[in-house]
């Protein structure tokens, strides 16, 4: 399936489910907190990085019609403008 024929909204429920089904209980370890996880919501393969880019490039190389979802371990947001992010209760 083509990014474009996935909205971006079935894009994050999907990132969503697949993250908090059977990836955050990998990633979310000390060494991992703050870092991006880029998942591609067709196949489950995600990859992490302090940024998301490299995550990004790797899974678009390796499936290059990638529909990408992509969320800062053990927090709720990804980014903060004027204000604090709080860590997610697990």
């Amino acid at each position: 399936m083509n990014q474009g024929h996935i909205s971006r909204e079935e894009i994050g429920r999907r990132g969503e489910q697949l993250y908090n089904q059977s990836i955050r209980a990998q990633v979310e370890v000390a060494d991992n907190i703050g870092k991006i996880v880029v998942i591609d919501v067709e196949t489950g393969d995600y990859e992490v990085d302090e940024l998301g880019l490299e995550s990004a490039r790797h899974l678009q190389s390796r499936h290059p019609n990638a529909a990408l979802y992509g969320k800062r371990i053990g927090y709720d947001v990804s980014e903060a403008l004027g204000g604090v992010m709080e860590r997610t209760n697990i």
